[in-house]
């Protein structure tokens, strides 16, 4: 429905006209200076979208927080952690249980090692944040676009192959923010083929691919997909690939460009695996995301059974990207590690 602007969109536009009211309402209250955003003594970068569900922030602000580490910063990051039984603020830590602490927050801190602190209002996850690791000297902000409560540095923008749909806003179309909002970002990253848009904001291309697989209850057993296709046709195997995120068919589209022959399951985006979707399932090997992946593992019958296989997504991001973030928060970088206010 919402890649066009059929009957349904139609119908819901004067709700969305409502959101819209409501939205410059808001933006009016801090412009204004009726309401402050709060300013942390170490610079932000806010990553998120205007398109709702999946555009690949976590690949985004996984593999930023991997070059600014190699580029000798100390970033921590702060979640919404959505779909989480704890609303924080709290530390997010590698041996956390996914329905406690947010999929995306615990597969971030899984993937980098770098602190992670999750919390409905990101001002008090920050600030708790700072306060156990003032080591840190950025913080990176997972989907805080429309989050105007925190002051930042940076803004970027995702987009990918859904664009921004029919260009209408929530809940006649897919935009939690106007179109012009691309336009006040400090930079936009494109994933995938991305239909042509008007904005001022410098772009960067970044991609996700698949490449290989490792089994849930062996993490060591692992394989390239292009070995695993093979295998499949020698054999005769049937493939389920699952993923419970906002774009399942692109993970789909990637198996199948390897050559895997799947039947697609796509689940609820932050599907909670609490219930087993496969306890019907007779398929050889069941594929998995990684955000599927974390979730599993907290299930005993998911985590000991052979037939689920985790494929990792591979993040490939312009330097340029790098570059001009570094730009961006180089001037407010503290000197020595200070304490938060």
């Amino acid at each position: 429905m919402w890649q066009r602007r059929g009957v349904g969109a139609w119908l819901l536009a004067p709700l969305s006209l409502l959101f819209f009211a409501a939205y410059q309402f808001r933006r009016a209250l801090y412009a204004s200076g009726a309401l402050r955003p709060t300013r942390l003594d170490v610079p932000v970068v806010v990553i998120g979208n205007l398109y709702l569900g999946g555009t690949g922030k976590t690949p985004l602000t996984v593999e930023l927080v991997r070059a600014l580490i190699e580029r000798g910063w100390r970033p921590g990051i702060v979640s919404r952690g959505y779909g989480a039984l704890d609303a924080g603020p709290r530390l997010v830590v590698a041996a956390d249980a996914a329905r406690n602490v947010g999929d995306e927050p615990l597969l971030i801190v899984r993937a980098t090692s770098a602190p992670v602190a999750i919390g409905k209002r990101r001002v008090g996850a920050a600030q708790l944040l700072r306060r156990a690791h003032p080591e840190c000297d950025v913080i990176i902000a997972d989907d805080g676009l429309q989050h105007l409560q925190l002051a930042r540095d940076m803004e970027v923008a995702l987009l990918n192959e859904r664009g921004l749909g029919n260009g209408w806003l929530l809940p006649a179309g897919p935009l939690r923010e106007p179109r012009s909002r691309l336009d006040r970002v400090d930079a936009i990253a494109i994933n995938g083929e991305v239909p042509d848009i008007a904005a001022s904001a410098p772009r960067y291309r970044m991609r996700t691919h698949v490449a290989s697989a490792f089994a849930l209850h062996s993490p060591k057993l692992r394989i390239e997909l292009s070995s695993l296709a093979a295998e499949q046709r020698a054999h005769g195997w049937r493939f389920t690939a699952a993923a419970g995120i906002g774009a399942p068919e692109k993970f789909f589209a990637m198996l199948r460009g390897i050559g895997l022959q799947i039947d697609p399951l796509p689940l609820p985006d932050h599907f909670d695996y609490q219930t087993n979707p496969f306890a019907d399932c007779h398929a050889d090997r069941i594929l998995l995301t990684e955000k599927d992946a974390v979730k599993c593992a907290d299930n005993e019958a998911l985590a000991n059974d052979p037939r689920l296989w985790v494929v990792p997504l591979v993040t490939e991001v312009d330097p340029r990207l790098i570059d001009a973030v570094v730009a961006h928060i180089g001037s407010r970088r503290p000197a020595h590690g200070p304490s938060p206010a």
